[in-house]
């Protein structure tokens, strides 16, 4: 009788919220007549692509196209990192035969390359961070664990306001200390929250390795989250250089203009850099390459024979024809909103990702993503004309990359959000700094007056 009772209930109660929906739906639908009648920038675009202007930064640069007449012209993609070229910082720290990243942060926080002896230093500032909170991670992380780490990272750096004797100081030197620490302490949340995502919903053994000093973060990233704490030096360049390439991308970018926004309003950096990491989560910006992941799956499980370039092309015509796949006509790790002819940081990463497929025997893996770019290409001419231009994003061959390293599809956007801390703290610092404006942009109301019924005349 009780089980009825309950069915019952959970029919009405699901009766109930599908009216309930209907009701938001249709209150909630606007005219996409509007949008135009009122010229409103959807998304903060402007009619021919480009963003809406609105705000100035000196941090990061993404320049994939030249304007002209108010025309987009294509040209070879270009990131700077405070003005220096993302390729010289890479080839800079390589040659040298070191990781990259701490070095990247310290340039993004503090505008300025770091000498031998500053950068040991602030190497030293993250060793001392990397530990988290006192019983942080038996109450925070073991004791509650989620199925998305997104999730876990978002909940455990609001609970980090609590552990901070002095959270809501905006001066610039509290939030530099606050930064540090979180660039410092995403490798252990994330690490520690994959461990028990697959403990408590896996049933996999629980291990739980305290962060290292003098390693840096790509390898403590890999040190913590491997059973056997191995590593080899070529994964740890290549997830350094992955690292590097996402650690920042101007300030447009969902979520650093999430950060820019939560900033504006004087707000502590815990509630924003959270803002921050719940804007990643969206499959639109930080879980692309989790698409291209699945996407590749789906191509072997569909073609015969990946080496096949006439079948794997037929294959990625019924994609973009919304025939395959998921039916939505994109074929994920391919085009980007700024990036024309190429994606420097797509360029970067493919050259690292073959060496570590040598190493790892996966050159007909490599091969794979090599010729869905240069088919993709190809059938973008053949269907809307030779002047269409479209490359490949960093997400097609990051994917790869992680899936080389072994590491798991739920730390994809996690290890993104990791990197990115050290772009977004910077741009945090440089609104608090430069513009104590409060960001709100206006929204028009289309709405009708209506006059108010009493409760018992309501129809």
């Amino acid at each position: 009788m009780i089980k009825e009772v309950n069915k019952f209930n959970e029919h009405k109660d699901n009766a109930i919220l599908e009216f309930l929906a209907d009701l938001a739906l249709k209150n909630n639908l606007i005219n996409p007549e509007f949008y135009e009648m009122y010229n409103v920038k959807r998304g903060l675009r402007n009619k021919n692509g480009t963003g809406v202007l609105v705000g100035l930064t000196d941090i990061g640069s993404v320049e994939g196209y030249i304007l002209k007449d108010n025309k987009k012209i294509p040209m070879d993609g270009q990131l700077f990192y405070r003005g220096i070229n993302i390729k010289d910082i890479v080839t800079g720290f390589q040659n040298e035969n070191r990781p990259g990243y701490e070095e990247v942060a310290y340039l993004l926080l503090f505008g300025k390359l770091p000498t031998k002896n500053e950068l040991a230093d602030f190497n030293n500032l993250l060793d001392e961070s990397r530990h988290l909170p006192h019983s942080f991670t038996e109450n925070m992380i073991l004791k509650i664990p989620s199925k998305n780490i997104m999730n876990k990272l978002q909940r455990s750096i609001l609970v980090l306001y609590s552990h901070d004797e002095n959270p809501d100081d905006i001066s610039v030197k509290n939030v530099l200390r606050q930064s540090i620490e979180l660039i410092a302490r995403f490798p252990t949340i994330i690490s520690y929250g994959y461990q028990a995502k697959t403990h408590n919903f896996d049933n996999k053994s629980l291990f739980i390795h305290s962060p290292k000093a003098g390693i840096g973060t790509a390898e403590n990233i890999l040190y913590m989250t491997r059973a056997n704490n191995q590593y080899t030096k070529t994964e740890a360049e290549t997830l350094d250089l992955a690292l590097v390439l996402h650690a920042e991308h101007g300030g447009g970018n969902n979520s650093a203009f999430a950060t820019h926004v939560v900033s504006s309003s004087g707000t502590d950096t815990y509630s924003a850099i959270a803002a921050a990491v719940g804007s990643l989560k969206g499959h639109k910006h930080g879980g692309a390459n989790i698409m291209v992941r699945e996407m590749i799956l789906d191509i072997k499980e569909n073609v015969s024979n990946i080496n096949d370039i006439g079948k794997l092309k037929d294959y990625l015509l019924k994609i973009l024809r919304k025939e395959a796949f998921n039916k939505e006509g994109l074929i994920y790790g391919m085009g980007h909103a700024v990036y024309t002819k190429s994606d420097p940081r797509a360029v970067l990463l493919k050259d690292k990702a073959f060496e570590l497929a040598v190493e790892k025997d996966a050159v007909d893996e490599f091969n794979l993503y090599k010729n869905i770019e240069e088919l993709t290409i190809e059938l973008f001419k053949e269907i809307k004309g030779e002047n269409v231009v479209i490359s490949a994003n960093v997400d097609l061959y990051s994917g790869f990359v992680y899936e080389m390293l072994n590491i798991p599809k739920e730390l994809y956007t996690p290890l993104f959000a990791t990197a990115r801390v050290a772009g977004w703290c910077a741009h945090r610092i440089e609104q608090i700094v430069s513009d104590q404006k409060i960001i709100r942009p206006a929204y028009k109301s289309v709405s009708h007056k209506n006059e108010y019924i009493p409760l018992c005349e309501r129809k």
